[in-house]
């Protein structure tokens, strides 16, 4: 496995998970058609640890105050 980070610094340990913990979220909205709730509970977590980590790694994007007040009920948007 060294061999595949010859060319520069290996990644650390964090970024690596970081990177992983993304690609899995990613994944799991995707195959919950855009929902939270549903990629939360295939993941096997609570929508607001779902929602906190997706904060954390920057996969959610600010709505405008125009839009939330419009629709309270609809969820954060997704960063692709």
């Amino acid at each position: 496995m060294e061999e595949a980070y010859s060319n520069g610094p290996r990644p650390t340990l964090k970024v690596m998970l970081e990177a992983y913990e993304r690609r899995l979220i990613q994944e799991a909205l995707s195959a919950a058609g855009g929902s939270q709730r549903r990629a939360a509970r295939a993941l096997g977590v609570l929508p607001t640890t779902l929602h906190e980590k997706m904060k954390r790694l920057g996969l959610l994007r600010r709505s405008s105050p125009a839009r939330l007040a419009a629709d309270p009920g609809e969820s954060p948007t997704l960063v692709a």
